[in-house]
Formats: structure tokens, sequence, C-alpha cells
């Protein structure tokens, strides 16, 4: 029987398209289709190898990119349908892209307002913190999460396309106890990576990172970072701030 996670909230493929602009610091106006292209058809490869639930969208969003990017591949031709069809739909994908990216903007900054003060306490002394102790930390994305994952496959040369993961040869229960257990008492939280053994084979990197995928699912953990495409960082979520106890024996039978 296959693993297979489904998370609430999952990003659609204009996030990730989203993403792939940001990290590689590029103007949407000017996106290099092959490249991007070429980036985000990683990405979908390696969300299938881990059997997340993928929307239809990100499936259309893959057609529509290798359409433009074989078009892109050939001769510009001022006669070809095809090619003022190509421009005509590149166009109104970088729409969509600026449309969204203010969406997204409007709605952080919504939520930065929603929050503001809301910590605030009053005491009788204020300790200024000076230099690098000044650090604001934000949840990561499921895209961040990947490229992390990607940075420990490439770190120890494993290889994700020819994988198949399933059941019978995981363990993903134990893995969550085993990450419970590490993160217990440590309140400055743990780096990503470091959950991942020096030398691990394919098959346990997976089942690390799967069992990190359902802990964020049951919120009993959060993975953040304290700057853009920085160093993730995973951190327990306290009994108060947890609904309720995770039921890991529930794993096997969704």
């Amino acid at each position: 029987m296959d693993y297979n996670v489904k998370l609430e909230n999952f990003e659609g493929p204009l996030d990730l398209l989203l993403y792939l602009v940001r990290r590689n610091e590029i103007d949407i106006q000017q996106i290099p289709v092959i490249t991007v292209t070429s980036q985000y058809m990683e990405y979908l490869e390696l969300m299938k190898v881990l059997n997340l639930d993928i929307a239809g969208e990100f499936l259309v969003m893959a057609a529509t990119l290798l359409y433009l990017k074989s078009r892109a591949l050939l001769p510009v031709c001022d006669t070809d349908e095809d090619s003022e069809e190509a421009k005509s739909t590149l166009e109104d994908l970088k729409r969509q892209l600026l449309e969204y990216q203010q969406y997204k903007d409007a709605a952080h900054h919504l939520r930065e307002q929603n929050i503001l003060e809301k910590d605030v306490f009053t005491r009788a002394c204020i300790i200024e913190p000076t230099g690098d102790d000044v650090q604001t930390f934000r949840e990561a994305s499921i895209f961040e999460l990947l490229e992390a994952l990607k940075k420990v496959i490439e770190r120890t040369g494993a290889k994700a396309g020819i994988m198949s993961v399933t059941m019978e040869h995981l363990s993903v229960k134990d893995r969550i106890s085993q990450i419970l257990e590490r993160l217990a008492g440590v309140k400055d939280g743990i780096e990503f990576e470091a959950l991942f053994d020096c030398r691990p084979e394919r098959l346990e990197i997976i089942t690390t990172f799967l069992a990190i995928l359902e802990l964020i699912k049951m919120q009993a953990l959060r993975v953040c970072q304290n700057a853009n495409f920085g160093r993730l960082f995973v951190y327990a979520i306290t009994d108060d701030e947890l609904p309720a106890a995770p039921d890991l024996d529930e794993l096997t039978q969704e």
C-alpha cells in the first residue's frame, strides 16, 4: 500500500512559480522559461516521489510550461501562429503571477497588522537585543521544505527519482516518535538538516521527511526560518498550543 501524505492548505502551482521567481531573484517580466520549467518539473517529480496529494492544477501548469519551453527552443518566426500563441500564453502567465504576487503581499501585510503588538507586555526593565540577536522567524512553506530536502539528498548523494515509498518498508510512526523525543525540552529548536543522519540511506531520508510532514499536519511541530531562503529550524509545539495529542496509530489507517 502506497504511503500518501495529504497536507491541508497545500500551496498551488502559482505559489511554486512565485517561489522559483524569488528563489532565482528574477523579474517576473523577464522569466527565463527554460530554466523555470526545468526547476518546476524537478519539484513536481519530488512531490510525486513523496506521494504528496498533488492537485490537478500542478499538472496543467506543467503542460503549459513545457509548451512554452518547447516554443522557446524553436527559431522565432514572425508569421508563425504558434509563436504568437506562445507569446500570448507567456504574457498571460506573467499577468497571473504579478496579480498573485500583489495578492500574497497584501495578505502578508494584513496578517502583520493583525498581530501587531499582540505579544507586547510591559515590564520594569527592557533589554534591547543587538547585532545577531535580532531575528524574525516565519514558518516555512512546503516548497522551502522541499528545497531543504533536495539539499539533504544532494549532500548524501542519494537519488530521488527512482525511489518508491511503501508502507511495508517504512516506519514513519517510529520516526515520528524519535523526532518528538529529540525535540522534547529543546526551546531553541533544531536545524532541519540535523534531523537527518550524516550519511543516511535514501529511504531513511524520505521516512524522516514524511514524518516531519505528518507532524506539521498534526500541529505537533513547526518549521521556521529567520531569513528568506535561509536555514530551516524545527520547533516542537508546546502542550498549551497543541489542540489534541496526536494519535500515531491512526497514521497507518488513513
